[in-house]
């Protein structure tokens, strides 16, 4: 612990984040996007982002590969590198959650134990977890990125679903099966589910 953090005094702002949710007419809050490289996560989540931008609410996407080419590029794959992106990422989505923005957050985030460190620093209230449930076989089918050929091949290591876990989420607030589920219809679902989440009630 660095023994400067005592004289740290947080400061307390005039307009908090219930003034600028009254101001934009809808909750801010964040929705989790996690599943395996290839599961469609960022696709999902960038057409979800797509209909509430267009009902009018503010939204702000996060995603792995943007993050990771910026503010994290001194980040590896190791387990404690994983955990510090997340961790990182965990406090950006709750800065842009206290300035009013519904947060669409595209992570694979693989371990229960990251997510949980998550939500306790968003804030379990203004966290939604959607679990985007594809199979192993149907990512390394799609491999857009060409990433599970490299894996399987040695030339990446620690690739979460080869030689690094994934841990499904035990109780996801949204469950989305690409394989059995049209895309349509479970972007409306998750998007029906954010409507009842964004509304202010008084």
């Amino acid at each position: 612990m660095n023994n400067n953090m005592e004289n740290i005094i947080p400061h307390d702002f005039h307009i908090g984040k219930t003034d600028r949710n009254k101001l934009n007419g809808h909750n801010s809050f964040v929705v989790w996007f996690t599943g395996l490289s290839g599961s469609g996560k960022s696709t999902i989540a960038n057409q979800v982002e797509n209909e509430l931008f267009k009902k009018g609410i503010k939204t702000f996407s996060l995603d792995g590969d943007n993050i990771r080419k910026g503010l994290n590029n001194n980040l590896g794959f190791s387990a404690a590198d994983r955990q510090e992106n997340l961790r990182r990422i965990a406090e950006i989505s709750k800065l842009f959650v206290e300035s009013g923005s519904l947060v669409i957050a595209s992570f694979i985030s693989p371990l229960e134990k990251d997510r949980e460190m998550i939500k306790e620093i968003i804030g379990k209230d203004d966290f939604i977890e959607v679990f985007i449930k594809t199979s192993l076989e149907e990512c390394e089918r799609r491999d857009i990125k060409g990433l599970y050929k490299k894996a399987r091949a040695g030339e990446i290591k620690n690739f979460t679903g080869i030689d690094a876990p994934y841990e499904n989420p035990i109780n996801p607030d949204l469950e989305v099966e690409t394989e059995k589920e049209n895309l349509e219809d479970a972007i409306k679902r998750i998007v029906l589910r954010l409507e009842d989440k964004l509304e202010i009630r008084v």
